[in-house]
């Protein structure tokens, strides 16, 4: 009997460390600590760091919100702000950190990682590592022939036209995320996925589509790992201030969460927007083209895409302001016309409209 009870006790503790469903019902839905949990690979920075220079603070006098008016201080705050910046033309207008973050604690970007993850794409492809966003998916996955893959191209992920089949619902312990967040065999489960429609007829936001991204990344890289890559490309040469991390899905060989997981510092995040809002380029060095740029943040309505998304950027008004956004309220806010980049990370997204909140600021300033 004592065997048998020691038995089951290993397997519960088993299948709670390990099993999808059981880290489900432990860590239950995303959480901003969730970077603690999950294996990963560590992205270096270089020797050299860029600052924005501190300019004079310019904030909001007030905002209202539900009828009442709050100190912009203080509306950060009871929105379950973690970290706020506003920059423009490469002045620090504004720096804030609230719930006991500084601009040292590490904030997981959630889905903000996938568009990094289209930047890494975009580099790929002018290093000729992939030939075109026209290329079918299969050439890089073909374990996804049999699956009726063939006519879904990586455009077709970059803009979340895929037609593919999976359920994006985050309470759900045997669903599709469930198994992309909390599994650790994404590379097994992968060619498992389906499609519900003909590529290029509906849009719609899915999760899987980067992951099948970071699987098309990796074999496209051969003999790097995707956090390699990131930290020679695009960490190193943006002269971040941190180092940052990759969440992976297992500690043994495995692969990037692209859809999730790129876990770094407030500051570090601002200088993503810093890259696109000088159109790919850094100080001088061309990181990613101007065209990839371009074609990531431009409204086009092709191919199923609507105009509020593109290659894995929301496109929130016409002004032509882009932004990444993850679950929890992350987010890198590019405004080119007024040089305006706005980095706000959430322990909660809370009750505010983050679209309105940060139009309305582009606008402002």
């Amino acid at each position: 009997m004592k065997i048998f009870k020691l038995t089951a006790l290993m397997l519960v503790v088993f299948c709670l460390s390990s099993c999808k469903v059981g880290r489900f019902f432990v860590y239950n839905v995303a959480d901003i600590k969730d970077h603690k949990i999950f294996a990963n690979r560590t992205v270096e920075t270089g020797d050299s760091t860029f600052y924005f220079t501190q300019g004079i603070e310019e904030k909001p006098d007030s905002v209202v919100f539900d009828g009442e008016t709050f100190d912009f201080d203080q509306f950060l705050k009871k929105q379950k702000s973690v970290a706020f910046m506003i920059i423009r033309n490469d002045s620090l207008l504004y720096e804030r950190y609230f719930r006991m973050y500084d601009q040292e604690d590490i904030i997981p970007s959630f889905s903000v990682a996938k568009s990094v993850t289209s930047i890494l794409i975009g580099i790929a492809i002018d290093e000729g590592l992939i030939l075109s966003v026209d290329e079918p998916v299969t050439k890089y996955i073909p374990e996804l022939k049999p699956n009726g893959f063939d006519k879904v191209t990586i455009k077709h992920l970059l803009q979340m036209t895929s037609g593919l089949d999976y359920n994006e619902g985050y309470f759900n312990p045997f669903g599709n995320v469930a198994t992309f967040y909390y599994g650790t065999k994404l590379r097994q489960e992968i060619p498992k996925l389906k499609l519900k429609y003909e590529p290029g007829e509906k849009f719609e936001y899915l999760s899987g589509n980067t992951q099948i991204l970071g699987l098309v990344l990796e074999r496209a890289l051969k003999d790097k790992t995707i956090s390699e890559y990131l930290q020679e490309k695009i960490w190193i040469p943006l002269e971040m201030e941190y180092d940052a991390s990759w969440s992976i899905d297992r500690k043994e060989n495995g692969i990037e969460k692209t859809f999730c997981c790129l876990n770094a510092r407030a500051r570090d995040f601002a200088k993503i927007g810093r890259l696109y809002l000088n159109k790919g380029n850094w100080n001088g060095k061309q990181i990613v083209s101007e065209k990839w740029v371009e074609e990531s943040t431009k409204v086009d309505r092709s191919e199923g895409s609507p105009r509020y998304y593109q290659y894995q950027w929301w496109l929130p008004s016409d002004q032509g302001d882009y932004m990444a956004q993850g679950i929890l309220g992350q987010y890198i806010y590019v405004h080119p016309e007024k040089n305006l980049i706005i980095v706000r990370m959430g322990k909660k997204e809370g009750k505010a409209s983050w679209w309105k909140v940060l139009t309305d600021l582009g606008k402002a300033y």
